[in-house]
C-alpha cells in the first residue's frame, strides 16, 4: 500500500505517536514565532515553511527529527551543531531528547534574514 502524502502540516503531524507529535508541534510553533509571515505547505512530502523561497523543512523519523535549514545555515552554525548528526543541508535531532529550541530559533532567524536579504 502506498503511503498517502499529507496535504497540510496538521495532517502530517497527526500521523505520528503523541510524543513525536509534541516535538513536531513545538518545532512548528518555534518556526512560526520567528517567521510569522512564512507560509506553511508540504514540499517533498514534508512540512515546509516558505518565505519567498523554501525557508526550512522538517520531518519525523523513527529515531530522529530531521531539520532542513539549507547548507548555508548548517555552515553558519557548524560549531553549535557539533552534538548532532549533520549533512550538507540537514540536522538530526534525537527523538528521545528535548529539541534545542534556542538553537533552532537562531537558525530560523538566520534563514529569515538570509531570505529577506535576497529580496531586497
Amino acid at each position: 500500500m502506498e503511503k498517502k502524502i499529507p496535504k497540510t502540516i496538521d495532517e502530517y503531524i497527526s500521523e505520528y505517536p503523541k510524543s513525536t507529535q509534541a516535538l513536531l508541534a513545538s518545532l512548528r510553533h518555534t518556526i512560526r514565532k520567528i517567521a510569522p509571515d512564512a507560509k506553511e505547505t508540504i514540499n517533498y512530502g514534508i512540512p515546509t515553511f516558505t518565505l519567498h523561497e523554501n525557508l526550512v523543512h522538517f520531518a519525523a523519523f523513527k529515531k530522529h527529527i530531521g531539520f532542513y535549514p539549507t547548507p548555508s545555515a548548517i555552515t553558519a552554525f557548524q560549531k553549535e551543531l557539533t552534538p548532532y548528526k549533520t549533512a550538507k543541508g540537514s540536522i538530526q535531532f534525537p527523538i528521545d531528547t528535548a529539541l534545542p529550541l534556542d538553537l533552532i530559533t537562531k537558525i530560523v532567524t538566520y534563514r529569515v534574514r538570509e531570505t529577506l536579504g535576497k529580496k531586497n
